[in-house]
């Protein structure tokens, strides 16, 4: 009987060891797999590396096209040539199963060249924002230059206009043109006109014994105002209401009249203006009491001023009578009317007198803020945000109309109110 000769088992060197991870599990594994994967795991990081630098080598090729850099673009443009090259010799280790020798170290270096890839690319971002910052400040700088001039040429006409009441616009408006300029002389005098004649109006009012809460808010109504004294705005937005109704038609007037002729229409236009722009209101109406601008007064007046108010006003409703018999009351309330009604009668015809014409709109209540469109007559008033919310302030009311000419925009002047019922958003 033969026997068989007992060779002892080749003992295996795999250490297991056995970690707790922070979630409190314990997990196992060998060191010897983890000897194994270790070049692997070297050549994915050497990967990941090459890659961040491939990043930050186009980051800093496109940050030295704008502004031009023609050093730097062939600098950038080599570096992203060498490490493109680096990365199809990877591929081929890859293929070859040519791995790093030394692994561990290979790990630390790839790790390394990473940080400072993703360091580079930071450091090219940052430029690139300092740059746009600089841009955007000098942006910023031109736009309050150019504020600045404008709130300057405002004052400068205002001035003019606090020192004569004429108009100083050249009457050769058919060969000139209607320029912004021209209107928005003639519409600061029209505001500052409409501001003078609610100043008295007001006044009467308080002399009446009227209540100027209810007044304002029979005219717009659930509006939570910043200041007591921004009631007024209220009275402004229905004077100009009731003044510019109809400034869209030729003949100004919403009532079914003739038209002018479209080919005399820019030197009738141009005839009225010239005509009144010089003269006082009430001496022009006097000698005139059946032109269009004294017909034009008489109807604003019928529906600006009601029998009531009237009466309260002064006692009886003579005065409106009287305007409907066709004359006109030798009164300083009349007057003050007259002269605001001028300007309103000299801005149309000046939106009538040249191509493109002038055309009028207003803004709808509840609408967000818009600085293109608009301008809040109220100091006091935040503006409403991008991102707005319920408690944002939205347009209450319109207190002087907006134009448009060609394609210069002058902005309509709003009220900014957190509605107290609010309305949908326009």
């Amino acid at each position: 009987m033969g026997f068989r000769k007992l060779c002892p088992k080749k003992r295996s060197r795999t250490i297991s060891i056995t970690v707790k991870t922070a979630a409190g599990r314990t997990q196992s594994f060998d060191i010897d797999d983890h000897r194994k994967s270790l070049p692997l795991e070297a050549f994915v990081a050497k990967l990941f590396a090459s890659v961040s630098c491939v990043k930050a080598a186009y980051s800093q090729l496109q940050y030295a096209q704008s502004p031009y850099d023609a050093d730097g673009i062939q600098a950038a443009d080599q570096f992203v040539i060498s490490e493109l090259k680096n990365l199809s010799e990877l591929k081929q280790c890859y293929i070859r199963k040519q791995f790093d020798p030394s692994p561990e170290t290979a790990l630390v270096l790839a790790d390394v060249q990473e940080q400072k890839s993703l360091s580079k690319t930071y450091e090219i971002m940052g430029k690139k924002l300092e740059s746009q910052l600089r841009l955007k400040e000098s942006e910023i700088m031109n736009l309050r230059e150019k504020m600045e001039e404008s709130i300057r040429q405002n004052r400068l006409l205002e001035n003019r206009l606090d020192q004569s009441g004429n108009l100083s616009i050249s009457d050769n408006l058919r060969q000139t043109g209607l320029s912004p300029s021209h209107f928005i002389t003639v519409l600061l005098h029209t505001v500052k006109s409409i501001r003078n004649f609610v100043k008295l109006m007001v006044d009467e009012m308080k002399s009446a014994g009227w209540d100027l809460d209810a007044a304002a808010k029979s005219i717009v109504s659930d509006v939570a105002y910043w200041r007591e004294d921004d009631k007024c705005f209220a009275f402004e937005s229905f004077v100009s209401r009731v003044m510019f109704d109809g400034f869209h038609l030729t003949n100004f007037s919403p009532q079914r009249e003739s038209q002018p002729e479209k080919k005399n229409q820019q030197r009738l236009f141009v005839k009225r203006f010239s005509e009144l722009k010089s003269a006082k209101a009430t001496e022009f109406i006097a000698h005139k009491p059946k032109s269009t601008f004294a017909k034009f007064c008489r109807d604003k007046y019928l529906q600006l001023i009601h029998p009531q108010m009237e009466t309260s006003f002064f006692g009886s409703s003579s005065k409106r009578s009287l305007v409907n018999s066709g004359e006109f009351p030798d009164t300083s309330f009349f007057a003050t009317f007259a002269e605001m009604a001028r300007p309103v009668w000299l801005l149309h015809c000046l939106a009538y007198s040249s191509e493109p014409e002038a055309s009028i709109f207003q803004v709808r209540r509840g609408c967000r803020f818009s600085e293109v469109y608009m301008e809040s007559v109220a100091e006091d008033a935040p503006r409403s945000s991008e991102n707005a919310t319920e408690a944002d302030p939205s347009v209450a009311f319109t207190v002087v109309p907006g134009f448009r000419i060609g394609k210069t925009v002058i902005r309509c002047q709003v009220y900014l109110s957190p509605l107290q019922n609010k309305v949908k958003r326009g």
